[in-house]
């Protein structure tokens, strides 16, 4: 997100439902946290609005402290780890950060899918292919790749809806991945003779 919400914007969001995460706002604050990656607007009638993954992130944070209206709280906008570069963040704290995110990730399925469907993946997810194979990893216990440690590592492909996983122990991430609505496969790459996983998001 290139910006912070805005106070009106951050209390849009406070004020979602505790349970569906439906947004109510001005059609101007709607489509602001639209673009800031906070809210979806649902693709059927009445076209509601409601909170995506970083944003239900954003409303359990709670509201800025009082005593520093004029320096905001970063948005903390989750972002799953797809191994090798990122530094490793707090184990505790990155934990609850990681279940949120799948909860988050759960219900936008839920709200979404055409069916409610949480068993397969959303539209969301398919056009953030390696973030969001990276979730499902890493929401399931498996560790990223880290400064020579050994761990998953995810990547984009030129294949359509299709994400490449690397890593020492391909079998369980292809496991977890099913398990997450992927369809996966294990190739070896011609020149360098690597094995890895081809996953896809499932459709039925």
């Amino acid at each position: 997100m290139a910006r912070p919400p805005t106070a009106a914007q951050r209390r849009v969001v406070e004020g979602a439902d505790p349970g569906t995460g439906r947004l109510r706002g001005t059609d101007a604050q709607l489509a602001a946290l639209v673009r800031l990656g906070l809210a979806f607007r649902h693709p059927r009638p009445p076209h509601d609005h409601f909170l995506t993954p970083a944003g239900h992130r954003l409303r359990e944070a709670g509201p800025e402290p009082a005593s520093a209206p004029s320096a905001p709280a970063p948005a903390g906008v989750f972002a799953a780890r797809v191994g090798g570069t990122e530094e490793a963040p707090p184990g505790a704290s990155r934990m609850r950060e990681v279940r949120d995110a799948w909860q988050g990730l759960m219900e936008l399925r839920r709200m979404t899918n055409p069916d409610g469907a949480t068993d397969r993946p959303c539209g969301w997810e398919r056009t953030h292919l390696v973030r969001a194979a990276a979730l499902a990893l890493e929401a399931a216990g498996h560790q990223p790749e880290h400064a020579g440690t050994p761990g998953y590592r995810v990547r984009a492909t030129p294949q359509p809806e299709a994400v490449a996983v690397y890593g020492p122990t391909l079998p369980p991430y292809a496991a977890t991945l099913e398990a997450a609505g992927w369809q996966c496969g294990e190739y070896t790459e011609a020149r360098t003779r690597t094995r890895h996983l081809l996953a896809s998001p499932r459709r039925v």
